[in-house]
């Protein structure tokens, strides 16, 4: 933090803008903290308040739009992307599904505030087919709301954040060797939670010709569920469904799972 700080310090706006833009596209950059600190300096003088909010809000816009458009066009295939460090991909994208599932669009006004969802939530938007201008509309309040909170707490709380800067610097080589240990406890627990989830990672799957012998026969087809598990926003309630399907919906699982009969095979679907 005391680097970062010292960063924003020396090059400023540009700083800024690159670490906001960078988180905004998906990398694994602190933008908040960068905000933090542009408040801080603009406290001191260092920078001016509104060119931070501006710039900030700029990063976010251009990162989100990027993200929203490639949805449209990629659709899961780039949200299973940006997934790809997470222990279960398709955890990480039904997390953001369902927020939208029990939000709706508004989703937009805080997605930046919570982990995970702050990157997923625009190419999402794009590949449920939101309209553009609606999601610019959300997207832009949601970000000046980020933007003006982090900025804002770095202005207020300046001179705390300068006690904990030079805190940091009495104590930097302690403050080192408790990171480094964070660092090994923090890679062993990942460690851990991806043995733990390697037997999720195998999907049995069976080919279509094998699945539509058996709904041909009239036997075999009494045994058997088809189930359509499109995700709330790419389900269309007048799309076509395959013949005798029921509909699940994977964000609301727990209840679902209650309907399911115990004694037949069950196949799933999506798109």
């Amino acid at each position: 933090m005391n680097s970062l700080f010292s960063l924003i310090a020396h090059h400023g706006y540009v700083l800024i803008f690159s670490v906001v833009l960078a988180e905004a596209i998906g990398l694994p950059m602190p933008a908040a903290l960068a905000l933090i600190a542009g408040g801080a300096a603009a406290a001191s003088g260092t920078l001016s308040v509104s060119a931070v909010l501006l710039l900030a809000l700029v990063a976010m816009l251009i990162g989100d739009t990027l993200l929203f458009f490639l949805g449209r066009a990629m659709g899961w295939a780039l949200l299973g992307l940006l997934c790809r460090l997470s222990i279960n991909p398709e955890t990480c994208i039904l997390r953001s599904a369902e927020s939208f599932y029990k939000r709706g669009k508004i989703t937009l006004l805080f997605a930046k505030f919570i982990p995970g969802v702050n990157t997923m939530a625009p190419p999402l938007a794009g590949s449920m087919k939101m309209r553009p201008q609606q999601f610019l509309r959300l997207d832009f309040l949601g970000a000046s709301f980020y933007a003006l909170s982090y900025v804002t707490l770095g202005f207020v709380f300046r001179d705390f954040l300068a006690m904990i800067t030079r805190g940091i610097q009495t104590a930097s080589h302690a403050f080192g060797e408790v990171l480094f240990l964070a660092a090994i406890a923090y890679t062993g627990y990942r460690i851990w939670l991806y043995q733990k989830n390697k037997v999720y990672q195998i999907v049995p799957r069976v080919q279509v010709e094998e699945l539509a012998a058996r709904l041909a026969s009239e036997e075999e087809r009494i045994n058997i569920v088809v189930a359509d598990v499109r995700s709330h926003g790419y389900y269309d309630s007048a799309a076509q469904r395959i013949k005798g399907s029921i509909r699940i919906e994977p964000n609301n699982l727990v209840q679902e799972l209650k309907s399911l009969p115990k004694d037949k095979d069950i196949y799933l679907y999506c798109t």
